[in-house]
């Protein structure tokens, strides 16, 4: 499970966005399974659900072409 934390201690949100991407408002960091660490630089950003982004741990579309079971 990726985790998103803030080092501002404002709260971070995250949403599903239908079958699409998660939404993450107000992170500093994007921690992914492996252990590495990710800048935010944006005050919402997409993180890919579909397992085949090629910016991974981010959100390039790819879902749309993707058809899930």
């Amino acid at each position: 499970m990726t985790e998103a934390r803030s080092r501002s201690g404002e709260q971070v949100s995250i949403r599903q966005y239908g079958d699409g991407p998660l939404l993450v408002r107000h992170a500093d960091v994007i921690v992914t399974d492996d252990g590495r660490e990710h800048e935010v630089t944006r005050p919402v950003v997409a993180l890919c659900t579909c397992q085949r982004s090629q910016r991974m741990p981010w959100c390039d579309s790819t879902h749309k072409s993707v058809r899930r079971d």
